[in-house]
Parts: C-alpha cells; sequence; structure tokens
C-alpha cells in the first residue's frame, strides 16, 4: 500500500467510528472467501469441479428470496452473491495451482462439503441479506460508500490476516456494494 493511501486510509479511521459503516458487510465476505479454502480442500484432488452451477443457482435463488422478503433489490442482491460466488471460485482456483504445485502444501483432510462446509456458508447468507438491509442508506454509487468499502476492506484485510489472493478476491467481492442505485 502507498504511503498516500496509508494516510487516506489514517484519516478515514479517524473519522469512522469502528465496527460502523461497512465492516460487518465486508467482514463476512472475508469470512465466506476464508471458507472457500475448505470447499477447495474438499474438492481437491477429487472429480468434484471448482464451477457447480447447481449449487450456485439454489444460492442465488436463496438470495433472492431472502432479498424481496428483506425489501432489497433483488437485482442489486443477486449481483452481490454472485460476485461472492465468482471470488470464492477465484480462490479455489488459486489454492489448487499452489497444491498442485506444491503437492506437500495440500490439505491432508478433506471436509464435508453437505455437513460441514455448505451449512457455514447458508448462515453467512441469511446474516449478509440482514447486513445489506443494515447498510441500505450507506450503499450505493457516491464517493462515500467507495471511501467506507476501502477502509472497510483494509480492515478485514487486518482483521483475518488475508494474503495476497484472498485479498484480491475480497476487492472483487465486495465491488457491488457501491454500485447502481442504492438497494
Amino acid at each position: 500500500m502507498a504511503i498516500r493511501e496509508l494516510l487516506v486510509v489514517g484519516l478515514i479511521a479517524v473519522s469512522v467510528p469502528s465496527g460502523g459503516g461497512l465492516g460487518s458487510l465486508v467482514g463476512l465476505s472475508a469470512e465466506r472467501l476464508l471458507l472457500a479454502d475448505r470447499v477447495a480442500a474438499a474438492k481437491f484432488g477429487t472429480s468434484n469441479p471448482i464451477d457447480d452451477p447447481v449449487r450456485e443457482k439454489q444460492v442465488l435463488d436463496r438470495a433472492a428470496a431472502l432479498a424481496t422478503a428483506a425489501g432489497l433489490d433483488t437485482a442489486g442482491t443477486v449481483a452481490f452473491f454472485r460476485a461472492q460466488i465468482e471470488m470464492s471460485k477465484v480462490v479455489q482456483r488459486g489454492l489448487f495451482e499452489k497444491w498442485t504445485a506444491r503437492p506437500e502444501q495440500a490439505p491432508t483432510k478433506r471436509p464435508d462439503l453437505a455437513t460441514e462446509v455448505r451449512p457455514a456458508l447458508d448462515r453467512i447468507t441469511g446474516q449478509f441479506i440482514t447486513q445489506l438491509a443494515a447498510t441500505r442508506e450507506l450503499r450505493g454509487p457516491t464517493a462515500g460508500c467507495a471511501v467506507a468499502r476501502r477502509f472497510a476492506v483494509v480492515a478485514a484485510d487486518r482483521r483475518y490476516h488475508l494474503d495476497d489472493l484472498h485479498d484480491r478476491a475480497l476487492r472483487g467481492a465486495v465491488e457491488p456494494i457501491c454500485a447502481g442505485p442504492r438497494q
């Protein structure tokens, strides 16, 4: 991070209350991306592909239904969830490449997707809807939203000790937060 960027983030840190703003929403994205490690571990070395259109449709359909029930813009919410899924696949592909190149770093335990990983992902889906509703007034195509999102990403990077792969994925996952009209 450049010195100029650190100064801006420092100024934002002084003006944005801790735990407020977009921090919880971005933190959930980071948690979901860290779960992508477990998804990758479950799939690596098996015939299960990274892309799972059936599961992805289930997640997007559930997100749309929850968005409608919460009074959120369905299209915007689905776009947000699509970004979560796509960035999860970026993490999975990155880990597959790493583990293929360095087999000694590959996971030795394969978590069960159905009973261990997907329930955690489903829990986060519900929490996302709550946070999207709670941050409705903060989100939109404004400079304030972009600044708050940037601050929240830096805070999540620090809190979760994200490596470059997860940091890149987090930035992509939260891009829709400030896109389009307030949802």
